[in-house]
């Protein structure tokens, strides 16, 4: 399998999708993540969850990530350069990397390639990653926000470290991890954790995003407890390039207005 992930990356098989993330409260499209998905030609489409880890195991990770952050820079330039400077982008970065000198090295070298409006490019790390250096992190995160990117902390709740994460690493963004959404609207402990985070984020001005929105219930409970951003199944899957500009000129059915 090592072998073939390898080979696939010569040949140029892995491609982003994106899936839009939406504004709760207006419904419109305010950005897109950037998902990796791995074309095979025996296999067709791969999911990560089916490869990330096994390239996390190797090296295989460091050139996998510098991919698909070529790829999506490459992206956002031609949005922008089509008007679209406004749309938010958001990229998933490993521990490995951030941890790496010289991995993260050649990721600031490829960054700094592209002239691109960094306020609107938003790095998330991986909450359920353990990051053993945490200083390290916390230095390195302080440098791509100095030039304006915002960090993210993704799949948050999942994972014990998540409240050290949050109180020392210079976290702008929380992403509630989509096995909380899943829990809404039923009166249980899930659902009380995910109106506990929104509070605790506010309290620590903190954007926060909800991940894996399937059912119209969860996407009212998020609203009215005035949850900023969204991702899911309910709103829009993950899209190729082409079709995400056609994707935010619709209305989207789900307005409150």
């Amino acid at each position: 399998m090592m072998n073939k992930i390898s080979v696939g990356m010569n040949r140029d098989e892995f491609v982003l999708f994106y899936q839009p993330e939406y504004n709760l409260s207006t419904c419109e499209i305010i950005g897109v993540e950037a998902l990796v998905r791995w074309i095979s030609p025996d296999k067709g489409i791969v999911e990560p969850e089916l490869f990330i880890p096994l390239a996390e195991k190797t090296s295989l990770i460091y050139e996998l990530e510098r991919i698909i952050i070529s790829k999506a820079l490459q992206q956002k330039l031609e949005w922008e350069q089509n008007g679209l400077e406004h749309i938010e982008l958001s990229i998933n970065l490993s521990s490995k990397s951030i941890e790496s000198d010289n991995d993260f090295r050649i990721i600031e070298e490829i960054i700094l390639s592209y002239k691109v409006n960094y306020k609107t490019i938003i790095f998330e790390i991986t909450e359920t990653t353990l990051i053993r250096n945490i200083d390290l992190a916390m230095e390195r995160l302080d440098r791509l926000r100095s030039l304006g990117f915002r960090i993210a902390l993704d799949d948050f709740g999942t994972g014990y470290s998540s409240l050290s994460h949050l109180i020392r690493l210079p976290i702008d963004i929380i992403k509630i991890d989509k096995s909380f959404i899943g829990s809404i609207p039923a009166r249980n402990g899930e659902t009380a954790i995910t109106k506990s985070i929104l509070t605790l984020a506010r309290d620590l001005n903190c954007k926060v995003v909800a991940e894996g929105i399937e059912k119209e219930d969860q996407l009212e409970y998020l609203q009215k407890n005035s949850c900023e951003g969204g991702q899911g199944f309910l709103l829009c899957i993950p899209l190729p390039a082409e079709q995400v500009v056609e994707e935010m000129k619709k209305t989207c059915q789900y307005s409150r207005s």
